[in-house]
């Protein structure tokens, strides 16, 4: 497939060849026909990634906070590193697409292959998307007309939430895509619509669509025309489809509404309000969030459960299909708002015309690309890699954000040859593939795992996938290193260790590796040293100040995640039982308790761990402190003296002869030597980093941790 990226380190547009999806449950995969260019939004991004990095800076100020917060806790160096990774990686654009569904994956009704479908997906040859993020289109709706159901969703939005009656007076200030669209929705509903923007050509069309208007470029006074468009009482309601820094949008609207008027923000404007203006009116003012409810609620857009009809009558989904039927009547005329076309191929040229001509409205992009090689599985990156067979040869699962800012540099720094990455959606596979030096890159993953060229393969995906790759790639009889956590359940480690075991006896038993980087830090490793000459039980405390992290987020799903004790906390667990040198022999925690009105994630809480030789030490694993205060402190106290590290930067001495302190100038963790232990293991022939009953023990005892906090609610 082929889809349009944005790069927000330069403002580039580009059109990239990538694997296509393959239709995952919940999830419909759709041929593309027609998209459109969201002016307003797209051209935002366009200008955001065009921007100097002072310039980005100024416009995200709450960004700049975290990256100060950032450069206290984890140093420069660091944060320099985070920031510019985070910059490299290129946007999807597009929201607004049309296409013919190819196929539906498990747990999907109401559509089938062949079905003319609209959806919020990106501008691609082949996308996939949710089932509630796609809907039917009526037959004699054209495919370019569906394509403005998506923007017209928005503006449908923030209509429902200014509820307007029969007969009432509205304003809609800024007429582009979004405004047009409104404009005629306000109109459907009986309404008398003033239209506000400082383009004529744009105010012409509004005209056309039965609106009266004003254009303050040339003198005219929006609350005196809203004032004389009401007839003296002040209008009803304003939306506001403008995007500008101005304030002005929302002190006009304010001063011409009448008393209790009500004003929604669909677009992106100033926020400084004087109270003034709203307390003497008592005017109702909200911010419509895109277009509709179910939207950033990963349950409906991403798992696919719908709201009760009863309860929540409109619903993204929902909307669009409001919007359709608009478009099947006759009441909503899109056609005047197409200003360009385009063939898909010739995207890069779209954007151009996007920053360079203001007026410009409804872009289209048509494909008229055959479907077969749209879904071609694998793509080669580079043909010209060779490998060496008596090297690690290894597949990469996975190309988030850890995968491709750490773990694979540091792979590659560690000597591996990089065969495959493979990816379920595609894209991020050719971005980070492209850049590590990857040979090709797939949406295949079983294939991948079963190549015989491959002797090694990485797990970097979420954690409920992660036992069933590490069994899969034993069983193929690959060497495995997986990204913590290994197994999420008991039931789950039993198979990892039923496939590891059943390998071990073999002449080439393939080694398996946790990334538990921890214990290779030059800071650990030095304390692991000094600790090594005491013959005494030891005593750890050992602080994460991890920050918080909604409870919806998919990390605190104990069916997706494990919940953050499982899926990070189990990093602490293996770093004492290095520390310690002892097999661990009791398990005793508390989380904090919830309360009446707030429910308390286990992500708060004391782990009190015994070791064989006496050790005892605590883990504090607390959500709910400063970003500013230091992420990681290990303390460890053994015969008089105290060793203290901080956030991996700081190493203290208190009371050890000859060694007082070891600073390092940037904050590192151990991903490379781990890393490098691994694949030096495979192209040594000798044993892995981690002894697998290690590995086993310290997942066994996380899942036991975590199972106590649980049944504490």
């Amino acid at each position: 497939m082929k889809q349009v990226l944005q790069d927000m380190a330069n403002g580039g547009s580009s059109l990239v060849e990538a694997p296509a999806p393959i239709a995952t449950n919940g999830s419909v995969l759709i041929d593309s026909t027609v998209s459109l260019i969201s002016a307003g939004t797209e051209r935002m991004l366009v200008d955001f990634g065009k921007a100097s990095l002072l310039d980005k800076a100024r416009q995200q100020p709450d960004k700049v906070k975290m990256v100060l917060e950032k450069v206290q806790t984890d140093g420069l160096m660091t944060t320099i590193d985070a920031v510019q990774s985070k910059l490299a990686q290129p946007l999807p654009l597009g929201y607004c697409n049309v296409g013919t569904v190819n196929s539906v994956g498990k747990n999907v009704e109401g559509f089938k292959t062949g079905d003319r479908v609209v959806s919020n997906g990106p501008h691609a040859d082949v996308v996939r998307v949710s089932k509630n993020l796609c809907a039917l289109i009526p037959d004699n709706v054209s495919d370019e007309e569906a394509s403005f159901t998506v923007v017209a969703s928005i503006g449908l939005q923030g209509i429902r939430l200014a509820e307007p009656t029969l007969g009432e007076s509205f304003v809609v200030t800024g007429v582009g895509l979004i405004g047009l669209l409104t404009v005629q929705l306000l109109r459907a509903q009986g309404c008398r619509v003033l239209a506000i923007d400082f383009d004529d050509s744009k105010l012409e069309l509004a005209k056309q669509f039965g609106a009266e208007t004003c254009n303050p470029g040339r003198g005219e006074d929006p609350v005196a025309a809203g004032m004389a468009f009401s007839r003296g009482k002040g209008v009803d309601g304003v939306i506001i489809t403008a995007s500008t820094k101005s304030n002005d949008p929302v002190t006009q609207a304010a001063r011409m509404s009448r008393k209790r008027g009500r004003i929604v923000l669909v677009g992106v404007t100033g926020l400084e309000l004087n109270r003034a203006d709203f307390y003497e009116k008592e005017l109702t003012f909200q911010v419509s969030c895109s277009y509709g409810p179910g939207r950033y609620d990963s349950d409906y857009e991403d798992k696919g459960n719908d709201y009760p009809y009863a309860f929540v009558r409109w619903t993204e989904q929902r909307n669009f299909e409001a919007i359709l039927d608009m478009m099947a009547s006759g009441q909503m005329d899109v056609k005047p708002l197409i200003s360009h076309r385009f063939n898909f191929e010739e995207a890069p040229k779209a954007y151009e015309l996007l920053t360079s001509d203001r007026s410009a409205l409804g872009i289209l992009l048509n494909y008229g690309s055959e479907i077969a090689p749209r879904h071609k599985k694998v793509v080669e990156l580079d043909s010209r890699v060779t490998f060496q067979a008596a090297k690690p040869i290894v597949g990469f699962v996975g190309a988030g954000n850890y995968a491709s800012r750490m773990l694979i540099p540091a792979f590659k720094a560690g000597g591996a040859q990089l065969h495959t990455i493979a990816t379920s959606g595609g894209i991020n596979g050719v971005t980070h593939g492209e850049k590590a030096g990857f040979s090709k890159t797939t949406t295949d993953t079983q294939s991948m795992i079963i190549d015989p060229e491959i002797n090694t393969v990485a797990i970097v995906t979420r954690h409920n996938s992660h036992a069933k790759f590490v069994a899969e790639a034993l069983n193929a009889g690959k060497h495995v290193f997986v990204e913590k956590p290994l197994a999420i359940s008991l039931s789950e480690l039993a198979d990892v260790e039923a496939a590891y075991y059943s390998k071990t006896s073999t002449d080439a038993a393939p080694k398996l590796m946790v990334g538990f980087n921890r214990r290779f830090s030059p800071q650990v490793q030095k304390m692991k040293e000094l600790l090594s000459s005491i013959n005494e039980p030891k005593t750890f405390m050992m602080t994460m100040n991890a920050g918080a992290i909604p409870a919806e987020h998919w990390t605190q799903d104990s069916n997706v995640g494990g919940g953050r004790i499982i899926g990070e906390a189990c990093h602490f667990v293996d770093l004492m039982r290095f520390l310690a040198g002892s097999e661990i022999t009791s398990v005793q925690c508390r989380r904090m308790g919830d309360t009446d009105s707030v429910e308390i994630t286990e992500d708060k809480a004391a782990i009190i761990l015994g070791f064989a030789d006496g050790s005892f030490g605590t883990i504090h694993y607390l959500a709910n402190g400063a970003a500013s205060f230091p992420k990681e402190r290990v303390e460890v106290f053994a015969a008089g003296r105290v060793l203290q590290l901080d956030n991996f930067r700081k190493l203290k001495a208190f009371g050890w002869p000859g060694f007082s302190k070891m600073n390092l100038w940037k904050q590192d963790k151990g991903q490379a030597d781990c890393s490098t232990a691994f694949l030096q293991s495979i192209e040594k022939g000798i044993d892995a980093p981690i002894p697998a009953r290690e590995l086993f023990e310290v997942a066994k005892v996380t899942i036991e941790i975590a199972e106590q906090l649980r049944r504490q609610k």
